[in-house]
């Protein structure tokens, strides 16, 4: 089918349609021409008209789509151009082609200035936003501090080693015979089962007390010997206010020639004196243990109360401080010592509670929650 002839009238009066529904979706960005400085009327403290950068980038955007809504392929301008050819005077045609090209120079032109002014309004924007003043100040990281545990832990290291005592350290996981058999706890003894503990599938255990390291120790070193224990020990109980199936325990031994039970005694007054003050009381009850003979409860005059009776000893104004006792023949044979030429004491107590009571904390297991509005007071 032949081509409809079009006149050079029918091309100008259709371009100028464009060109006038163009300017009036062009009308709202009109204020981003005026040359290559005109950004500068929208950035900084001496801008007379302010923008953000989110804002500029919404509005790059916008232009875009303008331009192809009324210069793209598929817009109205390029039905214009193409009735171009179908204009059959050669001179018309011509005069067609520099009208539709003029018009489509001057909003590509004021396309270009907008455009322009808003890349150079997002560039400077998104300077300022990463910008960094090397002058300022910088911000100092927050230190952290010690666990309340490690804070006592530390304090009595301190006092122990303070009396000639060495901090000794041992592993976590242990045989059957460390953990129980040298410490005079033989298979199916009673004394297992309240320091019954995790086990391993192939024999081996957590420990569930470190008098473990008391073994190492021994068997590592003759006597004369004076070391101290803290860490971490394991027990399969139900956790409550004052219980933890993990918590931290401490435990001493000392091994030479001559030793008594006064010296045990004097031992534990001594630490309590420094730990709490030089008015601090003590007293020992008869107890059993199977890896020591005799056997005691040591206790300790309340540190807040001063042995009067308080909430915080339960009003009989004592707080007990741990088991000790001598140490058993049979674990001294057990490392090959010689209980008739040694003898020695061992001892043992709970940071975990003794750093609850401390503190007055309720439940010790605020300790394990790793609750940093609770750890910053501290």
């Amino acid at each position: 089918m032949a081509s409809e002839v079009i006149q050079y009238e029918d091309v100008k009066f259709h371009a100028e349609m464009s060109v006038i529904a163009f300017d009036q979706g062009f009308g709202r960005y009109d204020r981003f021409r005026g040359g290559p400085d005109r950004y500068r009327d929208f950035v900084g403290s001496g801008g007379s008209e302010s923008i953000t950068l989110k804002e500029a980038e919404t509005v790059l955007r916008e232009l875009e789509d303008l331009r192809t809504k009324h210069l793209g392929k598929k817009s109205g301008w390029a039905v214009v151009k193409k009735m171009i050819g179908r204009i059959p005077s050669e001179e018309e045609r011509a005069s067609a082609g520099q009208l539709v090209l003029a018009h489509e120079i001057g909003m590509k032109d004021k396309l270009a200035d907008a455009e322009r002014t808003l890349k150079l309004i997002i560039d400077y924007l998104r300077v300022e936003r990463e910008r960094v003043d090397v002058t300022l100040p910088g911000r100092r990281p927050r230190r952290g501090h010690l666990h309340p545990i490690t804070l006592l832990r530390q304090r009595i290291e301190d006092i122990f080693v303070s009396m000639g005592y060495a901090v000794e350290d041992g592993p976590e996981v242990e045989t059957d015979f460390y953990n129980f058999t040298a410490l005079n706890i033989p298979e199916l003894h009673p004394a297992r089962s309240p320091q019954d503990t995790f086990y391993t599938t192939g024999g081996l255990s957590l420990r569930s007390q470190t008098s473990t390291v008391q073994i190492h120790a021994m068997r590592r070193r003759r006597p004369p010997l004076r070391v101290i224990a803290p860490g971490r020990v394991f027990r399969r109980d139900t956790p409550d206010a004052t219980h933890n199936p993990m918590f931290f325990q401490l435990e001493g031994l000392l091994v030479e020639r001559g030793v008594t039970m006064g010296h045990l005694k004097g031992t534990l007054s001594e630490f309590v004196r420094r730990l709490f003050g030089a008015g601090t009381r003590t007293r020992f009850r008869p107890s059993y243990f199977p890896f020591t003979e005799p056997s005691m409860e040591a206790d300790y005059s309340c540190f807040k109360c001063g042995g009067a009776g308080c909430r915080l000893c339960k009003g009989s104004g004592w707080i007990e401080l741990g088991g000790s006792g001598m140490v058993h023949p049979n674990v001294l044979r057990a490392v090959k010592i010689d209980p008739e030429e040694f003898s020695g004491f061992a001892f043992g107590l709970g940071i975990d509670r003794m750093c609850g009571l401390m503190y007055e904390l309720d439940d010790i297991r605020l300790l394990f929650e790793n609750d940093v509005r609770f750890l910053e007071q501290f």
